[in-house]
């Protein structure tokens, strides 16, 4: 994926920019993230259940406990598991390396990063994580990760902002001959404040 020059490239979940990709053939566009943060990001939409093979639309998905574990099953017939579909679709992304954070889709059990429902026969309880958001935290695990739902809070969007901001110059310092003099001064003033 090409990244914009004067942009930091974040992932998100391509359903939030309006991309028509989930199970019901529609989008979850949230205009707050586009407001807010489309001037300082650079978005790589990503559906991990489309770019795994999945059809648009397509039968619904659900993390289930099982013999083997919690796995992501289809919801009319948990005996088609695929977890494992999607892990080895999230592997063959090598444009993760390049990215600096990830906005993800909450209560999905592809990128919901916490309180996913994890079904046990007709009852549920919000324990799970989805199964790319898992795979990026263990792959990525110093990866800046929100949901879109908490970026609506000005606090959490600006932590967010520079988690990402501090992440991408780390990136840009180890690409170069790090100096003393680079370390010494502190992220902090190399930080610019993008909103009050």
């Amino acid at each position: 994926m090409e990244t914009s020059p004067s942009k930091i490239p974040v992932g998100i979940s391509s359903c939030l920019l309006g991309h028509s990709v989930r199970y019901d053939g529609d989008h979850t566009k949230n205009d707050n993230i586009l407001q807010h943060l489309q001037t300082h990001f650079d978005f790589k939409p990503f559906c991990p259940e489309v770019e795994s093979g999945m059809s648009i639309p397509r039968p619904p998905i659900q993390l289930r406990h099982t013999p083997q574990g919690i796995r992501c099953v289809r919801v009319e017939n948990p005996s088609i598991d695929v977890t494992d579909q999607l892990q080895s679709s999230a592997e063959q992304q090598s444009w993760l390396e390049e990215i600096c954070g990830f906005i993800l889709k909450k209560n999905s059990p592809s990128c919901g990063i916490d309180c996913v429902k994890v079904y046990r026969n007709n009852d549920f309880e919000r324990t799970g994580s989805g199964i790319f958001a898992q795979y990026l935290k263990k792959r990525y695990p110093t990866l800046p990760l929100e949901e879109e739902d908490r970026l609506c809070d000005p606090q959490l969007r600006e932590n967010f902002i520079q988690r990402v901001t501090v992440l991408h110059r780390w990136k840009q310092l180890c690409r170069s001959e790090i100096t003393v003099n680079q370390l010494q001064v502190p992220f902090a003033t190399q930080i610019d404040r993008h909103e009050p």
